[in-house]
């Protein structure tokens, strides 16, 4: 399937710009943990209730459909996107977005529309020119496949077509060729207050493409029916070795430990890492909260998950706060978000008490 740059901004987007009352701000703040935290169907309760609140607020819509993609659900998270390109033209993350679910659905030329759009919006926004080049040298690949069955002696077409297939086999390691993950929101974008107007859409449509080279010089594309893409592994550093008696280093060992459990899917070793008085999420008990988890780590899924620049604090000899940048990636989306983590040392080892997002 081919896979774009899931622009993920709602995590970031207008974070700043579009605050409501510290109440609606609150639930955000709640569905956005559930979010990162894979608990996508309280998570969407959360924002259901700040829509019923706010309908027009950008970032909780925004949630919603990255929530509803992620539950699997394209239709309503394209009728989520779609009417925020309408409400806020200027925004071209919901364009990013809509491409992203109209190429998994095969209609390249809906995604490359959505992906000029966002381009228009944002002449600077890299993920959507990425998106689009990525693209064009799918579409360039379906079509020198189809010159080949048309013509098997066709020695250009042959020469072409190993181009872009060894350009994709350098990519990420043979990663498929359009990715899922985060987009962050352009520096310079537009800024609404809580309840601003957007401005126009824009008069006219943007103008056709144009044909894309001979020689794309763009990654490549995937076969027509490709294998499930693997998720593209970020640059690792060197193992943790703790030393001995040192408190900060069997921590961040510990952290480290938990994200090798979560991304190789094996779900007991990641739930061994929670304490026996973890402070379970969202009310639900700690059977629920396991069963939830389980589903989410299984074997066979393809996750990638790093904590980036921990930061460790001891409250107390043996309770220790650490923060750091959570990178998640599966084969549909990558959020990046920052977390914190609270652990106590229990029988020796140090386990999680308590798991939050940063603020």
């Amino acid at each position: 399937m081919t896979r774009l740059h899931l622009a993920a901004a709602c995590l970031v987007i207008l974070l700043n710009s579009l605050v409501t009352a510290h109440a609606v701000t609150d639930d955000y703040q709640d569905a956005r943990r559930l979010f990162t935290q894979g608990n996508y169907g309280p998570a969407l309760d959360r924002v259901d209730a700040i829509l019923a609140k706010q309908p027009k607020d950008a970032r909780a819509r925004f949630l919603k459909g990255i929530i509803l993609t992620e539950q699997g659900k394209p239709d309503e998270a394209i009728g989520v996107f779609t009417a925020l390109t309408q409400d806020f033209p200027e925004l071209p993350e919901p364009y990013n977005n809509l491409a992203v679910l109209y190429a998994a659905k095969g209609q390249d030329d809906k995604a490359r529309k959505a992906l000029e759009m966002a381009i228009r919006t944002h002449p600077s926004y890299a993920t959507a020119h990425e998106n689009l080049g990525d693209l064009y040298a799918k579409m360039a690949r379906e079509a020198y496949d189809k010159a080949l069955q048309l013509d098997s002696t066709n020695t250009s077409a042959k020469t072409k077509l190993a181009l872009v297939k060894e350009l994709f086999s350098t990519k990420a390691g043979g990663q498929a060729l359009v990715k899922g993950g985060v987009a962050e929101p352009t520096p310079t974008g537009p800024k609404l207050a809580a309840g601003e107007s957007a401005p126009a859409a824009p008069a006219a449509a943007p103008a056709a493409a144009p044909a894309p080279p001979a020689k794309p010089a763009v990654p490549a594309a995937t076969s027509p029916t490709p294998a499930p893409p693997a998720v593209k592994p970020a640059e690792k550093p060197a193992p943790r070795v703790a030393k001995d008696n040192d408190p900060q280093e069997e921590v961040l060992k510990a952290v480290e430990g938990w994200t090798k459990a979560w991304s190789s899917g094996d779900a007991k070793a990641y739930l061994d890492h929670y304490g026996p008085n973890f402070k379970v999420p969202g009310g639900q008990t700690r059977a629920a909260w396991e069963q939830s988890r389980r589903d989410r780590v299984v074997r066979g899924k393809r996750i990638n998950v790093q904590a980036l620049s921990p930061k460790v604090t001891f409250a107390s000899p043996d309770e220790a706060i650490v923060t750091f940048r959570q990178v998640y990636q599966s084969e549909s989306l990558k959020v990046s978000s920052m977390k914190k983590l609270t652990l106590v040392r229990t029988g020796g080892r140090w386990m999680i008490q308590q798991e939050d997002i940063a603020r």
